[in-house]
């Protein structure tokens, strides 16, 4: 009977078929191509998630949180490649803002809401958290330098503009890299999850799937993924004015949510079993993957495909809320412990931004 009741997103699969059959049928139904493909993603996102968690039961909560952040953002990688090899940049730019902006204020926040209303406290280890923070600060400054260059310097120094984002790319590239030899390796016992969580993890113990079912499930939703995404991009534009949206709004909030699906669902499962620190590395390191990892790979990859290269360059109003989530981000995981207010708070943050982009003028990075 528990099972009966257990939530699942997979009565969407008919959406899946849905997206397809109308891309090929009615491929002029923009909006409607757009609204099924948002649908059908999540189911398919959610088994993402489902198979990356129990890849993850094999390892620690470090490399556990790595592998569903990575595996995660591969929906949001195959969605931003498509859009850039279409040109749409500014969609893109918009959607790595609300990765970004969607794992460390929403789905931090709706993790450390429901898990503190099941958990009057929850706790977890300060110290990697404060690493995880001052990455995302890192990622901050990293976003906050080009544009500030930009303001400066002018639109005459557009080549010099995508040579700079070029070696900041790479910077960010050894920098990310050298992030994961100190979580995983030097300095891994500061990513592992406290007692509380392990004993929870004992307490609704399931059975786990096998690394042969764990990765065959994982193949096939990131390649249906992939294919629902190529769907979604090439309707994104025509919906976005059908439905009196700009692009930066469609990207940085329509878009970031439905790629970063399966981190959402993960994150949130795992808090409400009081695994926070699996939680956080989901929600923080996901963040700090899309700025240190796929920005600065979207960056190289554009040089080689699409009708020209993208840069770091982003909007003053994109930057400013990077850099406020970032800053409210820091403040909550400084603790070790976290509530339901605080959770609320995450939230608001991301309320009150979204809020802003829906009525933001449409702007272009350039």
């Amino acid at each position: 009977m528990k099972t009966l009741l257990k939530p699942s997103l997979n009565w969407l699969f008919p959406f899946v078929a849905l997206a397809i059959g109308m891309h090929y049928l009615k491929p002029e139904a923009h909006s409607w191509i757009f609204a099924v493909s948002c649908v059908a993603i999540i189911p398919l996102a959610g088994w993402l998630g489902k198979a990356t968690e129990h890849l993850a039961e094999r390892t620690g909560e470090g490399l556990g949180g790595l592998l569903n952040a990575t595996f995660g953002n591969a929906a949001e990688l195959i969605i931003a490649l498509a859009a850039l090899q279409k040109g749409l940049t500014d969609v893109v730019k918009a959607s790595l803002t609300g990765s970004i902006l969607g794992n460390i204020l929403l789905v931090l926040g709706m993790s450390c809401l429901l898990g503190g209303l099941k958990y009057k406290k929850q706790t977890f280890n300060a110290i990697g958290a404060r690493a995880q923070s001052t990455m995302l600060t890192l990622a901050a400054v990293a976003l906050i330098v080009p544009a500030a260059y930009h303001h400066l310097v002018g639109k005459e120094a557009l080549l010099q503009e995508r040579n700079l984002s070029l070696d900041i790319s790479v910077v960010l590239l050894i920098t990310y890299g050298l992030s994961l030899l100190f979580s995983l390796h030097t300095h891994k016992q500061l990513f592992v999850g406290t007692a509380a969580e392990s004993s929870e993890v004992q307490e609704g113990k399931h059975p786990k799937w096998s690394l042969k079912k764990s990765l065959t499930v994982l193949l096939l939703s990131a390649g249906m993924v992939g294919w629902i995404s190529e769907i979604l991009v090439g309707s994104v534009e025509e919906a976005a004015h059908a439905f009196g949206m700009t692009n930066i709004f469609i990207g940085v909030i329509v878009v970031a949510i439905v790629g970063n699906a399966a981190e959402h669902s993960t994150a949130i499962l795992v808090a409400i079993k009081n695994r926070m620190d699996l939680s956080i590395g989901i929600a923080i390191g996901s963040s700090i993957q899309i700025a240190l990892f796929v920005a600065p790979l979207l960056v190289i990859a554009s040089h080689f495909f699409g009708p020209g290269p993208m840069d770091l360059v982003f909007t003053p109003v994109e930057v400013l809320a990077i850099g406020l989530a970032v800053a409210v981000t820091g403040q909550i995981a400084g603790d070790g412990e976290s509530n339901w207010l605080e959770g609320v708070q995450l939230l608001s943050v991301y309320v009150i931004l979204a809020m802003i982009f829906y009525f933001l003028p449409e702007l272009t990075h350039s």
